[in-house]
């Protein structure tokens, strides 16, 4: 799968790298929001570190579309079948993750430069808001070639209820959204991955292959800044990441985990393992993806 290839057209305010986050997460429209954001990213590796962060602060809750309707999780109709609207639902809805992804880079971006991070953080994390535009844009590539479009399917918030929870506090959040949320993504995204392959659609699936392999990365990055973040302040990571994860994530975290993608994205199993959900008795306790 290509990626196009951004150049600087400075579309807005090029302040300070702060000010070209909150200009994403204030942008509604979910096609331009992605087409900003990697505008956005092309303009800070352009600055060559000559732009400053800035201080400008984002919303509590990014701009969006009028549509989809937002739905709590346990309401969100079953994806199943293999009709072209059954498909668009499942892409619609990792769409929708990919959506919030963007805004939760740029968010991590303009709501933590007080906390005194090396410049390499906000490069990581504007990396991440320029593959996360990416993912959606080819995702909406897809569903718009299976008859649909954004918006035409119900999603949920419960990405930016964790983005709510932990918005004052840099380590809880980097503990919860991509090591948590995104982790998740590692888990789910092989079985999906395979049930496209199953039923000849190879370009659903080559999409997927893009995130899964992508979200590795994001997780990495997480995982990183967390263990520097631990590191900085002499607490023991792994203890601090269930702490944090108890205290911000709702209810324990779903099994089966895909263990060697996380390990890969360092995310060892002592972290997370003991904060899982039993595993019905008809799967194995150690599935393999």
């Amino acid at each position: 799968m290509s990626r196009p290839c951004w150049t600087p057209q400075k579309p807005f305010d090029v302040t300070s790298l702060s000010a070209l986050a909150v200009r994403v997460l204030e942008e509604p429209d979910a096609a331009r929001k992605a087409r900003l954001s990697h505008e956005a990213a092309a303009l800070w590796r352009a600055s060559s570190g000559d732009m400053p962060l800035g201080d400008t602060p984002p919303p509590d809750r990014p701009a969006r579309p009028a549509r989809p309707e937002l739905l709590p999780p346990a309401e969100m109709p079953r994806r199943r079948g293999q009709s072209d609207e059954a498909r668009a639902t499942l892409l619609h809805a990792v769409q929708h993750i990919e959506l919030n992804a963007i805004d939760l880079a740029w968010d991590m971006v303009a709501r933590f430069p007080h906390e005194n991070l090396p410049r390499a953080f906000f490069d990581d994390w504007v990396r991440v808001g320029d593959e996360e535009a990416s993912h959606f844009e080819l995702l909406a590539e897809r569903v718009g070639e299976l008859g649909f479009a954004y918006g035409d399917f119900p999603a949920h918030d419960g990405l930016w209820e964790a983005a709510m929870a932990t918005r004052n506090d840099l380590g809880a959040r980097l503990a919860v959204v991509p090591m948590v949320l995104e982790a998740r993504g590692l888990d789910v995204t092989p079985a999906m991955i395979t049930r496209f392959g199953k039923i000849g659609d190879e370009k659903s699936a080559a999409i997927l292959n893009v995130i899964l392999t992508d979200e590795i990365g994001h997780v990495a990055i997480g995982s990183r800044w967390f263990h520097y973040f631990c590191e900085k302040r002499d607490l023991d990571p792994a203890a601090s990441w269930r702490e944090l994860v108890q205290k911000n994530f709702k209810g324990l975290l779903k099994p089966p985990f895909n263990d060697d993608a996380r390990s890969v994205a360092g995310l060892p199993e002592e972290y997370y393992r003991p904060l899982a959900a039993p595993l019905p008795e008809k799967q194995t306790k150690n599935r393999k993806f």
